[in-house]
């Protein structure tokens, strides 16, 4: 038998529980793989407490979307991987277990050198902020402002503008500047007088802006300094974001991504393992805990009292 984290009712993270669960089967088009690290991401707390609504709970809920590990089974029709491949999973409900059935569109190849902790730490923070800068038109050129830009999905957006020829501004607490600066940003400090901070931070004005802060402050200094509406994006703020006149990416939006959209994020993926492996991208780790403490990582998240990717070891 395999194992999983599951929850039966919404709630804290004392609602969620390991159990035991069928041995997966590779279907059509999918390959079973061996779970050796699974991202804990912001989303999966807030749909275990009901913060972002889904259908009513009918059976046991697996959590987790990301992770890493090794295939173990092939179905029908796959090409493309064989058993012992090492890969990245994104998309797939239920990384939090030792195995899981992933449809072969949702798996990435790892390359030497990327660590499964590493790959289980991409595909939600890693496709959305790629994503948002795509859809953005982010270029050579801009002056990125991005609110968070310490937290995980913060981190990959600044990386990949970066590396586009972008200046980016990154706000985020004082403890955390030298990290983004390392990461290539400019970093200010969020609290009162923010609009001014950034403004002298770019004296030649900003283009472009993304919000993953969420916050009534982050919004109003894009509105104030990005002078193209549509340039402006939130990851957090969806259900107003259009009583702004703003880009909305997911974050609770009533709009769905695009066909397009989808695409990028999954492409996402393999662009930032290339990346990885060639030392022109980092992931930053968090915490390493055991599969059977998911409600103490979830509490970890809450109480946001940690820095990096926070990840699960069956």
């Amino acid at each position: 038998m395999a194992r999983a984290i599951v929850h039966s009712e919404l709630g804290a993270p004392d609602v969620l529980r390991l159990v035991e669960v069928p041995d997966p089967v590779a279907g059509p088009g999918e390959v079973v793989v061996r779970i050796e690290a699974a991202g804990v991401n912001p989303i999966d707390v807030k749909q275990r407490a009901g913060i972002r609504p889904l259908p009513p709970i009918t059976e046991p809920r697996r959590v987790g979307f990301d992770g890493a590990g090794t295939i173990t089974a092939v179905g029908e029709g796959v090409s493309g991987f064989a058993v012992g491949e090492r890969v990245a999973i994104g998309d797939t409900r239920g990384t939090y277990a030792t195995a899981l059935a992933a449809r072969v569109e949702d798996v990435t190849r790892l390359l030497d050198g990327v660590t499964a902790a590493e790959g289980a730490a991409l595909s939600i923070p890693v496709g959305t902020a790629y994503q948002s800068l795509r859809s953005l038109g982010v270029r050579s050129g801009d002056t990125l402002l991005v609110h968070a830009g310490s937290g995980a999905v913060g981190q990959a957006a600044v990386q990949f503008a970066v590396l586009w020829g972008a200046t980016v501004i990154a706000t985020t607490g004082p403890a955390r500047h030298e990290r983004l600066r390392a990461l290539g940003a400019v970093p200010v400090a969020y609290g009162d007088g923010l609009a001014d901070r950034v403004r002298a931070a770019a004296p030649n004005g900003v283009t472009v802006a993304l919000d993953c802060a969420g916050t009534d402050e982050a919004i109003r200094t894009s509105l104030e300094l990005v002078p193209d509406r549509a340039r402006i994006a939130t990851i957090v703020r969806g259900p107003d974001a259009a009583d702004f006149g703003i880009q909305a990416y997911s974050g609770g939006s009533p709009t769905p991504l695009s066909p397009q959209q989808l695409a990028w994020r999954r492409e996402a993926v393999g662009v930032a393992i290339n990346l990885i492996a060639a030392g022109d991208f980092q992931i930053e780790l968090g915490p390493r805990l055991p599969l059977s403490e998911a409600a103490r990582a979830h509490e970890l998240i809450e109480q946001r009292a940690s820095s990096g990717k926070i990840i699960l070891v069956p």
